[in-house]
Order: C-alpha cells, then sequence, then structure tokens
C-alpha cells in the first residue's frame, strides 16, 4: 500500500505539471499573441504569479474537490485510475492542440472511478459535483459578458486618445492584467490536484480533513503546476491566441482582465471552474464587441464539442483504467 500511495503522489504531480504545460496557452494566449510579450517571457511572468497564488488563496476550490467522490467509495485504486485517466486525455487534448479542461478532466476521471468502483452513481458527491457542470457553461458565459463590459467601458474612456497612445497604455496594463489571470489560474487550478491528494491523505487515514492538511502538499502542488506552465504548450497558444480572434493589446487587457474577475469570484466560492472556458469565453466576449463575424465560430463550436466530451470521457476513461488496475492486483 505504501508502494501505491507514493505512485498516487507522483500522478498527482505529474497531472499538475501536465495541467501548467497543458493551460500555459490560458495564461500567456493573448500577451503573446498581442506581442506584449515574448513567449519565454511570458511563461516565466505566468509561471512565477502561479506560484505567488499560494500565498493568496484559502483553499477552498482544493476542499470541494477532494470531496467529488463520498469518503466510502475513495481508495488509493480509485484515485490512482482517475489520475492515470486525466494525464492521458490532457496529452491526447495537448497533441491535438485543442484546449480542454484539465479541471474538468480530473473531475471526471476521479468520479468515473469512484462509480466503478461502487457499482453506480451513488459514489457520486452531486453536492460538490452539479455546480462544476453548471459552470462548464457559466463560466465562459461569464467571462464573455465581463469582457465585454470592461470593453464597452474602456472604449469610452479611451474615445478621444490616438491609437497608439492606446496601445502604449494597454501593453503596460496587459502585464497587471495577465498577472492576475495567473493568479487566478494558479489559485484554480493547483488546488484540484491538492484535493486530489488530500483526498488519497484521508483514505489512508494520514489525516481527519482539510484543515490537517501537511505543508508540502500545497508547496509541492503550486510548484508543479508553475514549472509546467514554464514549458508551456504552444499547439494550444496558437488556437487561443490567433484562431479565435486577433487580439491588440486593449483588447487582451480587457479579456484577461474578466477571466481574472471570473476567477476569483469562483475560487471564492468554492467552484473548481475550467480556466480554459474562462478564457475562451472572455476572448469570444472583445472579439464580439468589434463585430460578431470577428469571431471564428467554426473554431469556438469545436472547442465546445471538446468540453462537453471532457466528463464523459475521462469518466469512462478512468472506469476501464480501474478495472484494468484490479484485475493486475
Amino acid at each position: 500500500m505504501p508502494t501505491l500511495f507514493s505512485i498516487v503522489i507522483v500522478l498527482a504531480l505529474l497531472f499538475d505539471f501536465i495541467n501548467g504545460f497543458h493551460d500555459a496557452a490560458n495564461s500567456i494566449a493573448t500577451i503573446v499573441s498581442t506581442k506584449v510579450l515574448s513567449p519565454l517571457t511570458a511563461v516565466i511572468w505566468a509561471a512565477a504569479f502561479n506560484l505567488i497564488a499560494y500565498w493568496i488563496f484559502e483553499l477552498k476550490v482544493a476542499d470541494t474537490v477532494s470531496k467529488t467522490v463520498k469518503g466510502e467509495y475513495v481508495t488509493l485504486t480509485v484515485i490512482c485510475a482517475g489520475l492515470i485517466a486525466a494525464i492521458i486525455w490532457n496529452l491526447f487534448t495537448w497533441w491535438k492542440g485543442i484546449p480542454s479542461s484539465s479541471s474538468h478532466t480530473l473531475i471526471g476521471g476521479f468520479a468515473g472511478a469512484g462509480v466503478a468502483n461502487a457499482g453506480g452513481f451513488d459514489a457520486i458527491h452531486w453536492g460538490k459535483v452539479m455546480p462544476v457542470i453548471y459552470f462548464i457553461v457559466l463560466a465562459p458565459v461569464m467571462g464573455l459578458i465581463i469582457s465585454i463590459i470592461i470593453n464597452l467601458i474602456t472604449l469610452h474612456i479611451c474615445k478621444h486618445m490616438r491609437p497608439a497612445r492606446v496601445d502604449a497604455v494597454f501593453r503596460r496594463l496587459q502585464l497587471f492584467s495577465s498577472a492576475a489571470y495567473s493568479l487566478g489560474h494558479g489559485g484554480n487550478d493547483a488546488q484540484k490536484v491538492i484535493g486530489i491528494i488530500a483526498a488519497a491523505l484521508v483514505s489512508q487515514h494520514m489525516i481527519g480533513s482539510m484543515a490537517q492538511l501537511p505543508g508540502w502538499v500545497p508547496i509541492a502542488c503550486y510548484s508543479a503546476i508553475a514549472m509546467g506552465t514554464m514549458f508551456g504548450g504552444w499547439r494550444i497558444v496558437k488556437t487561443m491566441g490567433q484562431k479565435i480572434t486577433k487580439l491588440t493589446p486593449f483588447e487582451g487587457f480587457s479579456a484577461e482582465t474578466a477571466g481574472a474577475i471570473t476567477l476569483f469570484v469562483t475560487q471564492y466560492f468554492k467552484i473548481p471552474v475550467s480556466t480554459t472556458h474562462t478564457i475562451t469565453g472572455s476572448i469570444v466576449g472583445v472579439g464580439v464587441t468589434k463585430r460578431v463575424s470577428a469571431v471564428r465560430w467554426g473554431v469556438t463550436l469545436n472547442l465546445i464539442w471538446a468540453w462537453v466530451l471532457t466528463i464523459p470521457v475521462s469518466g469512462i476513461l478512468a472506469a476501464l483504467v480501474f478495472y484494468l488496475i484490479k484485475s493486475c492486483t
């Protein structure tokens, strides 16, 4: 059992690293596509604020994720199967350049393995899972609406400024908006793996609750996602920063600020959301502000299909991995 526990910890931190690698595009796509920062500088900038999030946010999202599956059905095998499924889906979507949700694949994998262990959906703590499902739709809509509002307000404020002046001002402001978004990304996504490790510790009676979580867990998770972000995910950067709509520094600022506000609000209410969905909705919002045709809706619809499929595919894959592990032990 200690060996399996060690494997779970390694897989969890590996997933966190891949999460950062996969979702680096979310943090840096706008600031790279507007050429405010070079790709290398951008990933270092984003990684730094991913890590700083450790000292800012309470572990509210982690607590929610740790309770996705009811305690009596949580075993190391369940957690291991969920992590393996999530890693496979994340790597597959990264390879295909699809900005899918690392958050949803982890929750889907954990839930799917729990269902396989229990032999039914009674294993799922629906009170924790349903808000996650609702926010598949609500998070990008929030990002879209907030980005439209910010865009319209700043357009009104800057209407008498020369375009060159506007560009120069928002190149500086985008540094702050991208930093805020990266804080939200770290505070949201690193905590999901903290929750998974907490569930593993509780299942082995090493701790009784999240309040007793050892300090090394959040430090390791925030460090892993920051390192993953530094390695970047350039295939997805292209989709997020160039294919949905073309962005100026002014629009990049609006999208990142809207994304950051959405992540901060949902983190406060303990709701794990997809940073991918959030920033995509925000980017679409600034595109719509220009004109509806400025958004490449075909690309956006393809992304939505990936969002819809992530939780069920991850759940089914995790169940298969669970049965495979059980048959081999």
